[in-house]
């Protein structure tokens, strides 16, 4: 039994293993293998352009006629057929008259373009485009048919810009005509002028030799180049004149070019132009791009009403054209409020030309876009809005110029005229809060009687009169002065003359302060180093106090006399960096007395450790230095808020630290140099008494007399 079931076992394992023994392309079929036909079972094996063929076991793929593999012979995955160019390879050969034209698979035998093939089929005959059709060349020029082409002879005053294929159209030159040419127009802009005109009269007459586009395009970003990098454009007339040479140069050139895109760049200034030339008209967008602005416009929209058979668009930026900010921040005072609301504009881009070939521009079918790039990374705010503009003779205006949308480093206009644009930065004056007046009106009214009290203390108490008393008086009176000014003639912008006096005032009185704090320090030191002689000449004390100041008033004056009064304030400029003229001579006397308190402290400090110190005289001085120091501090660190409160980007924050500090500056040198002075508080004292008799006098210690006198002749006490 075991026998049994071991045979059957054995047999049906042969029997499995013969029907798998079959090899690739083989099947098994009946106990037997039979060959697979790849070529039925999967009819796209050879791919396109091939017939397969059967094999015993496999198959094998042929190409088509016209097409070529390799190997000759191939499978799926050795090989593919791709169509033979015959027209290269010279397997067939045309007529002499006859273009070879390569098809897949094939060729075709055909008449080059301007020929037909012959009635008699005799080979190719020429095509007379001149009588097949009579519009070709328009109403404006005569058609000349050639062997193989034709061309269009303009008639005269019409061209087609040497495009002789395509219609002409009516050319003047009477833009370019140099009689609106003043003395002060720029000789390269005339020079210039000549050589577009010249070039204009010969495409209208079609005589002569003539520069080519490119060539032209060339001199004109030469002689902008040259126009812009000497500041040859300082007026509105010379600007005009200059952007409508650009314009109506771009007009002249950009038909005459040959590449579809032009690209021309010389230091100041970027020009590119796209040409399309064809039958019909093209379709589509059109983008050109320089290095600070995209345009972009439909081509429909450069075509126009009329297509002569070539279109054109050009941008040009002009690089070095906004340093003529004076002339290029005028804007035209379309919105009524503006000159009321003492807005200002300032240009935060490049300047540039858009032109196209459509000759009716000032109302376009389609608004064009552009996209600037700003000069300063600026976002909009409160105090901070951009307007889209272009160059209407003599100023900017906003006319058929919309804002798309703008952010920190760019600008996207929409405007439905072509012309030059760009984008300004209009900034509106931050209103000043009623807190902010309320606070500046109240510390400098109280600074005003301060200091005006200690002048009247300096002048005529007579106890404490010497030459640092002297120092005191004319730093109250420089003070006094200069905040006077501050409160009535700070804001007062409108009127121009008056806001430049007032700066020049505060300019020199705020100096003339720091110059006697200067002397302050100077005297400090000569009353502990020198033991006599100590005085100062009134003489010298004026001429460092008054006239080093006014030296460098007069100096800056003479330098940049617009540097004084701005838009905002009635203040120092920071153009040219002219706010340095007052806080470089700041940082200079800060700095000295920092030095002189220093050797003086030390000396000071000396004289404590000696043998047999004075020290009642040695303790007075002590607490001059310590008043000195604070004054010092006090006016210095006002003026470092004050630094950032006159800058355009000057934040609230230090715009109260520098009105507080400016309003301590009289109260706090009155209670340093008044009220804690024992002389001067007995001086009041007296006065008091004096202008109230009914009260009874006190005792009070005034033994002043007592006291020893210095060398400078005032009492030791008299000079606390």
């Amino acid at each position: 039994m075991e026998l049994k079931w071991t045979l059957l076992l054995l047999g049906l394992f042969l029997e499995s293993r013969e029907s798998h023994t079959c090899g690739i392309g083989f099947k098994s079929e009946n106990k037997s293998c039979v060959d697979t036909d790849e070529c039925v079972m999967d009819p796209g094996v050879c791919g396109n352009h091939a017939q397969c063929f059967n094999t015993p076991g496999s198959y094998y793929c042929t190409c088509d006629e016209g097409f070529q593999s390799t190997p000759p012979n191939f499978t799926q995955t050795t090989g593919q057929c791709l169509d033979i160019n015959e027209c290269l390879v010279g397997t067939y050969e045309c007529s002499a008259d006859l273009e070879c034209v390569n098809t897949i698979g094939s060729f075709n035998c055909s008449c080059p373009k301007g020929y037909k093939t012959s009635r008699l089929d005799a080979g190719c005959e020429d095509i007379d485009e001149c009588k097949d059709n009579l519009d070709i060349c328009g109403t404006n020029a005569q058609c000349r048919n050639k062997v193989g082409s034709y061309n269009c002879e303009c008639h005269q005053g019409y061209s087609n810009y040497g495009n002789n294929q395509s219609k002409c159209i009516e050319m003047s030159c009477d833009q370019f005509k140099a009689e609106s040419d003043v003395e002060s127009t720029p000789e390269t802009l005339k020079h210039l002028r000549a050589l577009l005109r010249s070039s204009c009269e010969s495409l209208r007459t079609a005589n002569g030799s003539r520069k080519t586009g490119e060539q032209l395009l060339e001199n004109v970003c030469t002689s902008s180049n040259e126009l812009l990098s000497e500041g040859k454009i300082a007026d509105g007339e010379t600007l005009n004149q200059f952007l409508d040479v650009v314009e109506n140069s771009m007009r002249l050139i950009g038909p005459q070019l040959k590449d579809p895109v032009t690209r021309m760049e010389t230091h100041n200034t970027f020009a590119e132009v796209a040409v399309m030339r064809g039958q019909t008209p093209p379709s589509g967008r059109v983008t050109l791009r320089t290095d600070s602005a995209l345009f972009s416009t439909s081509w429909e929209t450069v075509v126009g009403k009329s297509y002569p058979g070539f279109v054109f668009a050009a941008l040009v930026s002009y690089k070095d054209l906004n340093s003529s900010r004076d002339l290029l921040h005028k804007m035209s005072r379309e919105r009524p409020d503006d000159e009321e609301r003492s807005v200002t504009y300032q240009l935060n881009s490049k300047v540039v030309t858009a032109v196209v070939s459509n000759a009716e521009t000032k109302q376009l079918s389609e608004p064009v876009m552009l996209v600037f790039t700003h000069e300063e990374e600026r976002a909009e705010s409160k105090g901070v809005a951009y307007s889209c503009v272009y160059w209407d003779e003599g100023a900017w205006s906003g006319r058929g110029c919309e804002r798309a949308w703008s952010n920190s480093t760019h600008t996207a206009c929409s405007c439905s005229h072509l012309s030059s644009f760009a984008v300004l930065m209009a900034l509106y004056p931050v209103q000043d809060s009623f807190d902010l007046v309320l606070i500046t009106r109240v510390g400098l009214a109280l600074s005003l009687v301060c200091l005006f009290l200690c002048i009247l203390t300096f002048k005529f108490c007579r106890s404490i009169q010497g030459t640092r008393t002297s120092i005191h008086l004319h730093l109250s009176i420089s003070l006094f002065i200069a905040d006077l000014v501050f409160l009535c003639g700070i804001s007062s912008t409108h009127n121009q003359v008056a806001c430049r006096i007032v700066a020049g005032l505060l300019h020199f009185f705020f100096l003339s302060a720091f110059c006697w704090m200067l002397l302050e320090g100077v005297q400090l030191y000569r009353m502990v180093v020198m033991v006599f002689h100590t005085t100062l000449k009134h003489l010298y004390m004026y001429l460092v106090g008054y006239g080093v100041p006014l030296v460098i008033v007069i100096i800056s004056a003479i330098a940049f006399p617009a540097g004084y009064g701005t838009d905002r304030h009635c203040w120092l400029s920071l153009d040219r960096y002219f706010i340095l003229s007052f806080f470089a001579p700041v940082c200079i006397v800060v700095i000295l007395n920092g030095f002189v308190f220093v050797i003086t402290v030390w000396k000071l400090a000396r004289k404590f450790s000696s043998l047999s110190p004075d020290l009642s005289s040695l303790k007075q001085i002590r607490s001059f230095m310590v008043t000195a120091v604070a004054q010092l501090c006090i006016l210095g660190g006002t003026w470092i808020f004050g630094f950032f409160l006159f800058q355009e980007k000057g934040t609230e924050v230090m715009l109260y630290l520098f009105i507080i500090l400016n309003s301590l500056q009289g109260a706090l040198i009155f209670i340093m140099h008044c009220l804690l002075s024992k002389p001067v508080r007995t001086e009041y004292y007296n006065l008091f008494v004096r202008m109230c008799p009914h009260k009874k006098k006190a005792e009070y210690s005034t033994s002043s007399s007592q006291k020893p006198l210095r060398s400078d002749g005032s009492t030791a006490e008299s000079q606390i």
